[in-house]
């Protein structure tokens, strides 16, 4: 072969695979950006529909220590964010959510608590019904942030 076409088709050849590189790189990099971005976009939605259902169990369970279930709507709006809940949500984040469900419900029909029986409530560190199923969440969101 003659060194003038060696020399081309090598030009030619360094040309094609610095070029495929670059796409190459530019196409993992943006497959890489729009994974990060859905992530980021379910975490926040996951976080506001969380933190939706823990502000009503947090309101109707002080209210269930000192009221009986008048109107069986009034629980409505949490049974509706469960369910939303049940369709992405682990199996430990809807199981601690089941609990705080039978736990608000239990309550409404358990007879109402006095000032004392509050205090002595708060005091025994059972006041926070809660706290596992923040626990939990948090322990997802977490893993979903470790996850590529």
């Amino acid at each position: 072969m003659d060194a003038t076409v060696v020399g081309a088709l090598a030009a030619v050849l360094g040309s094609i695979v610095g070029g495929s590189a670059t796409v190459a790189t530019t196409w993992i990099t943006q497959r890489t950006q729009s994974v990060r971005e859905r992530v980021r976009a379910e975490i926040t939605r996951r976080e506001a529909l969380y933190g939706e259902f823990i502000s009503e169990c947090s309101r109707l369970f002080v209210d269930s220590l000192t009221h009986t279930l008048d109107k069986p709507e009034a629980i409505l709006p949490l049974y509706a964010v469960f369910n939303r809940i049940r369709v992405f949500a682990s199996d430990a984040v809807i199981a601690e959510a089941g609990k705080v469900l039978r736990r608000i419900t239990e309550q409404y029909f358990s007879p109402n608590l006095s000032l004392e029986e509050m205090r002595a409530l708060v005091q025994g560190g059972e006041a926070d019904p809660v706290k596992p199923f923040g626990d939990a969440c948090r322990a997802e969101l977490q893993s979903m942030q470790h996850e590529p």
